[in-house]
């Protein structure tokens, strides 16, 4: 029995599992702990085996060493694009912990080995619905799409330019902080004014002793404004998935 063998398939469709599998070892919302390794691995090896007739033409079956240094470049293309995504998300993360910080929850502070997060309330509680948004809106399929697109612009047997992904870090992370100030600012604001205001009322009059009313009154407009900001949630992780979007279209070969 003679089974004939694609080894230029077979090539181009491991170096793409390469990078799938990198990529969602660290890209959100497949990187989440809870996920087990093996559906992790499974998923994996399914896109690339849909991805195999798209990255095989033209594809031409290389020797040991230029193959091994294919899978360092595939490993290291997976995982940038993937930490992009990984940064672009983290602006939610970041304002939940301005809030905890303002608002004096950060006492509560606690390690999450799932998503491997250390905040306290909000941090996590941010984190966890961004992820939730991402699965039930379908925004990992856009997540996806951009990672399809990815072969396109640095083929399986390419080399990204190390000065695009550069900038792209650089400005991912500029934006991820400017994010996370516009999330969370107003509701920091205030609470700082809170502060500000019982402080005054302490000098005017000491045996108020307004400090002791102060940390219900900072939980209560805590807790308030926040829930505006988790119900404006939903549009601002369809905003973070389509520059998620465009900083994977970023990367060239």
């Amino acid at each position: 029995m003679n089974i004939p063998i694609d080894f230029a398939w077979l090539e181009a469709t491991m170096l793409a599992a390469v990078r799938i599998t990198a990529f969602i070892v660290i890209a959100p919302p497949f990187s989440y702990g809870a996920i087990p390794m093996r559906i992790k691995a499974m998923l994996a090896i399914a896109l690339s085996l849909v991805m195999g007739g798209a990255v095989a033409p033209g594809y031409e079956n290389l020797a040991t060493a230029p193959f091994l240094g294919a899978l360092t470049v595939q490993v290291l293309t997976g995982a940038l694009l993937g930490f992009l995504v990984l940064v672009c998300f983290s602006a939610l993360q970041a304002a939940g912990n301005l809030i905890d910080v303002f608002g004096g929850f950060q006492l509560a502070q606690a390690f999450d080995p799932h998503s491997l997060v250390n905040g306290a309330q909000f941090t996590r509680l941010f984190h966890l619905s961004a992820l939730a948004l991402l699965f039930s809106s379908g925004g990992y399929q856009v997540i996806l799409a951009g990672l399809a697109r990815s072969f396109e612009a640095v083929p399986v047997d390419g080399i990204f330019e190390v000065s695009g992904p550069a900038e792209l870090l650089v400005d991912g992370v500029s934006q991820m902080v400017l994010a996370s100030v516009q999330i969370a600012g107003p509701l920091a604001l205030v609470l700082f004014l809170a502060d500000v205001g019982l402080g005054l009322i302490t000098r005017v009059a000491p045996a108020l002793n307004a400090f002791a009313m102060g940390f219900p009154v900072k939980i209560l407009l805590t807790l308030m404004l926040a829930g505006m900001v988790f119900i404006a949630l939903p549009g601002l992780v369809d905003a973070l998935t389509s520059e998620a979007l465009r900083m994977l279209r970023g990367v060239q070969s």
